[in-house]
């Protein structure tokens, strides 16, 4: 079957901590005159995460959490109106402005679904256990996700990321197995 990755960006800022904060949304515009702004979401979460009451933790170098006071769709965006946020001129300057939240505040995942930041990094191998190479990025594509290959003799190929070429993710070891026709990576 289809391997699935949540729709999350690989972006991500650090803390003081180390600590990972993940983009969930970014202002893309202002609307109106009265302090609305239009948001996209990035996760396939984004509408629990923009609801009216909520607090969300942004990078915006003014305030480092915004209230949403009111929300409603605008085709595939959220328009959003913060508390504080009453004119135009503060819309526009909230534009660009990510929405974050940390690392451990992602949803869940189901059993065939992992981030794309967290399979970056990983080892892979063929069935035999014999190590192919690195997970140095994913491509996410419409039809099918690809696992971007930097193998050990230093060549970049890309892996079609479904069970009949990937029969396995292992993230406690970090390790990737899979199931190659000949010629695909060579």
């Amino acid at each position: 079957g289809r391997r699935r990755l949540p729709r999350l960006t690989r972006c991500h800022t650090v803390t003081e901590s180390g600590q990972q904060r993940i983009p969930v949304g970014y202002v893309r515009r202002a609307h109106g005159i009265h302090g609305d702004v239009v948001v996209r979401g990035l996760v396939a979460d984004a509408a629990e995460r923009f609801t009216v009451d909520r607090d969300l933790m942004s990078d915006a170098a003014s305030t480092t959490t915004l209230r949403i006071v009111s929300q409603r769709m605008n085709g595939v965006d959220f328009l959003l109106h913060f508390e504080g946020v009453d004119s135009r001129e503060d819309a526009e300057a909230l534009v660009g402005t990510q929405f974050l939240i940390e690392r451990d505040q992602r949803r869940d995942l189901d059993s065939d679904e992992w981030w794309v930041e967290d399979l970056v990094g990983c080892d892979v191998v063929d069935l035999d256990g014999q190590a192919i190479g690195r997970v140095s990025d994913v491509a996410v594509g419409a039809a099918q996700d690809r696992l971007v290959l930097e193998t050990l003799d230093g060549r970049r190929c890309e892996i079609p990321f479904v069970g009949q070429l990937v029969p396995a993710v292992d993230m406690d070891s970090r390790r990737i197995t899979v199931d190659l026709p000949e010629g695909l990576i060579e």
